[in-house]
């Protein structure tokens, strides 16, 4: 699965999701995890009440399993769960990005939680296909 980090410095999960001018994505696994790009957004990001300015970051990272902020508006949040990528906020700027990805690779490989769990399942690719789902339930 994919997971993206709000950084400024590349090293800590230190930027609020709609100001992030990077967001780094790693690959992960129960085996480990590998570094896979950073994604750069320009513009004028800290423009509170401006929604369009994270249309491109939704859409960016919209196959990421999880994306980890210090911060996150409502609007956002919202929008991002129903693209099946779950926010998670940091423990504080402070955290490493390295960290949190050991941290998950152990957790992969032992018992994850009720919220990662449901956060690895499958997205569905459509809304026909969560109305046949709910169907044969």
């Amino acid at each position: 699965m994919k997971i993206a980090f709000t950084t400024s410095d590349r090293v800590h999960i230190n930027a609020h999701f709609g100001w992030a001018k990077m967001i780094d994505v790693y690959e992960i696994t129960d085996e480990g995890y590998h570094f896979v790009e950073t994604l750069n957004f320009e513009g004028e990001l800290k423009e509170d009440g401006n929604e369009d300015k994270i249309t491109p970051k939704l859409e960016a990272i919209g196959d990421c399993t999880i994306v980890y902020v210090t911060a996150i508006g409502g609007s956002a949040a919202a929008r991002l769960i129903k693209k099946g990528v779950t926010p998670v906020k940091a423990r504080s700027e402070e955290e490493e990005i390295s960290e949190v990805l050991n941290k998950l690779v152990k957790t992969l490989k032992g018992n994850p939680p009720p919220w990662l769990r449901k956060a690895l399942q499958p997205k569905s690719t459509n809304f026909a296909d969560e109305i046949e789902d709910e169907a044969t339930v």
